[in-house]
């Protein structure tokens, strides 16, 4: 069956969001997200002007071939937007294939590998007592496993330091994580990186002696540290036995990680605004992390990320998948689906949407006793609903930038 039509669709809920509808000839539609936070507009122009010209009468089921030729026919290959795009068709045909097979998607990857996906939450607090408050909600909202941010004293602003505040569509109350300020310029922020040195370690023991040894505890530190300093963190945060660190260096620069690895046994976790295997062959193949944090949105879609995790698996390296709340509940069902498939997984973040997401796109997963589950629903088992959709329009919003002291720009 060819595909008759397809929409790329733009809302803004909770933020914004972009999603690719793809509609065959006898009517089964298929979903795949396309957002990329802060530039979402550029991804709309390369799905509208580029990719869906090509798509209208293709053939649904060639996932793998539409894959490359999308791929290769550009020639113009890789970064963020192109992947952001590819990404969204190659999940729109799984999830097609999916419902025309009458199975969730991990049925058709091989099946399920657990039960159940362990994911982690976003604890933060500027202060202490606030920390513990936010570890003890996600506790309570059955979170097995936390990443733990925190304020740094002398800095105004950082990030992963959430504000709670009532949803007021909803009636919860809950964290808000969302760094993009909407807004027509980004938002400065300040930062020093001896400062949150000497602070983070202190903030790590006293969250041990408050929950214990057993709860894992992640950090990220979001590519603002050199080598040499995340070797330093990385050895002063091995008495609290972190189960990640992540992004602890900005890893465009391969060779740096040996740094940290001679100097560390905390385990790393790299490559969120990773784009595809290349970014990850050579860390992998000279085993220099521990855990694989690409993004089905970002990644070019469910079918690479599965073959680059494959590869991982062979120097026992494990999935720790992006799942903030940029990524749309369609990209993180995509997620969980291959999760519960793949042989090596190793752990899910998972941060909740807001009521005004939920209710434009209607899902099917499940979140019981600190573990996910796609669900069976044929296909990815999320539903767009359009008119909710249109309710919220496009708004402008840039993720914040950082600067030193001396009016450097730094890396946020």
């Amino acid at each position: 069956m060819t595909i008759d039509k397809a929409e790329v669709i733009v809302t803004s809920p909770d933020r914004n969001f972009v999603t690719l509808k793809l509609t065959t000839a006898d009517g089964i539609t298929g979903l795949g997200d396309a957002t990329l936070n802060g530039r979402e507009l550029a991804v709309v122009a390369y799905l509208s002007e580029h990719v869906v010209p090509l798509l209208v009468g293709a053939d649904e089921g060639r996932i793998e071939d539409t894959w490359q030729f999308l791929y290769r026919s550009a020639y113009w290959r890789r970064g963020p937007v192109t992947m952001a795009a590819i990404a969204a068709v190659d999940m729109a045909l799984w999830d097609i294939k999916g419902k025309r097979a009458g199975m969730p998607v991990y049925q058709l990857l091989g099946g399920a590998s657990r039960t159940g996906l362990l994911a982690y939450g976003h604890a933060s607090g500027k202060e202490l007592p606030e920390l513990f408050d936010s570890v003890r909600e996600h506790l309570e909202q059955g979170y097995r496993a936390i990443r733990i941010q925190t304020g740094v004293p002398g800095l105004k602003a950082i990030y992963g330091i959430a504000s709670q505040a009532a949803d007021t569509f909803g009636g919860e109350v809950r964290y808000d994580h969302e760094p993009a300020r909407r807004g027509v310029k980004p938002v400065e922020e300040d930062w020093d990186t001896r400062s949150y040195l000497r602070h983070l370690p202190g903030v790590f023991e006293a969250v041990r002696n408050e929950f214990g040894p057993e709860l894992p505890l992640l950090h990220d530190g979001h590519h603002r540290m050199t080598p040499i300093q995340a070797a330093k963190l990385g050895k002063e945060l091995e008495p609290y036995d972190l189960f990640w660190l992540e992004d602890c260096t900005p890893a465009e620069n391969q060779e740096a990680l040996r740094l940290v690895r001679q100097h560390t046994t905390t385990p790393l976790a790299i490559g969120e605004i990773f784009n595809t295997v290349w970014d990850f062959k050579d860390i992998i193949r000279e085993q220099l992390i521990d855990y694989v944090r690409g993004a089905v949105t970002h990644m070019g879609g469910i079918s690479p990320l599965k073959k680059t995790l494959d590869y991982a698996a062979m120097y026992q390296i494990k999935s720790g998948m992006h799942g903030p709340t940029d990524i749309s509940p369609v990209g993180m069902a995509a997620a969980m689906h291959l999760g519960l498939a793949i042989h090596n997984f190793g752990i899910q973040e998972y941060m909740r949407h807001g009521a005004r997401t939920d209710h434009v796109f209607r899902q099917s997963f499940t979140w019981r006793d600190g573990l996910l589950h796609p669900g069976d629903a044929p296909g990815l088992g999320v539903e767009l609903d359009v008119d909710e959709a249109g309710k919220y329009p496009y708004e402008q919003a840039y993720l914040p930038y950082n600067r030193l002291a001396d009016g450097t720009v730094h890396d946020w």
